[in-house]
């Protein structure tokens, strides 16, 4: 399987996350942000966390317009995967692919530690490796993750079983303790946990693993 990891200006996660692609068994093509297109084949694309364009007008609201946006957006519409983490999560709300807001935490602070998740949902690709109601354990580093949405749009998440993860205890404020959401085909995911930085016990856990794992399974299974 192809995975390519984009990198914007202020993007700090996007070895990470190619590292945790290429341990599960993915071939990793790196993408710039100036790019037009993506690598020939590609069947998942990586957008890193960080801060790009150091978040200056609105946390990916610049990411969202760079040249290589427009190829994520073909990619997903054709049915590709996308992986988008933290800054990333808000990207892909930026671009229209996921729905509702990443805003200020609610203690107005940058949080920084692991967290317990809840998978909410087993019936996608990159969750297909546990059960519903799993807890997992990914670092968080944001300040800007508090998941927003109206009223419609989160009935239509919890409808449609698009909830991918939510927090034991929210850290931020998120509306219903959503930490991640799949979109409408369930073949792109944004979450603001960390599975990147949890993959080896070296860095104090490998839940993270499970995800990418799972993913190169199903994407292999598609």
């Amino acid at each position: 399987m192809k995975a390519a990891v984009i990198t914007f200006p202020g993007s700090n996660c996007d070895r990470d996350l190619a590292t945790a692609f290429e341990k599960a068994g993915a071939t990793v093509s790196r993408v710039w942000h100036k790019d037009t297109e993506l690598p020939e084949g590609v069947d998942v694309v990586g957008v890193p966390g960080g801060f790009s364009f150091g978040d200056y007008l609105r946390c990916g609201a610049i990411a969202a317009r760079s040249p290589i946006a427009g190829a994520m957006i073909r990619h997903a519409e054709r049915g590709g995967y996308v992986l988008g983490i933290c800054n990333g999560f808000q990207v892909l709300t930026e671009t229209g692919l996921l729905p509702g807001a990443l805003m200020r935490n609610a203690g107005l602070k940058f949080i920084c530690r692991p967290v317990d998740l809840r998978v909410a949902t087993a019936d996608s690709a990159f969750t297909s490796g546990w059960a519903p109601e799993d807890v997992v354990r990914f670092p968080i580093a944001h300040h800007d993750g508090n998941y927003t949405a109206d009223p419609e749009t989160l009935a239509r998440l919890r409808g449609e079983d698009r909830v991918a993860f939510t927090y034991v205890e929210n850290p931020n404020g998120s509306m219903q303790d959503i930490a991640g959401i799949l979109s409408a085909n369930r073949r792109v995911l944004g979450l603001m946990p960390h599975p990147e930085r949890a993959i080896e016990a070296e860095q104090g856990g490998a839940d993270g693993m499970g995800l990418f794992r799972a993913l190169l399974g199903g994407m292999a299974l598609a």
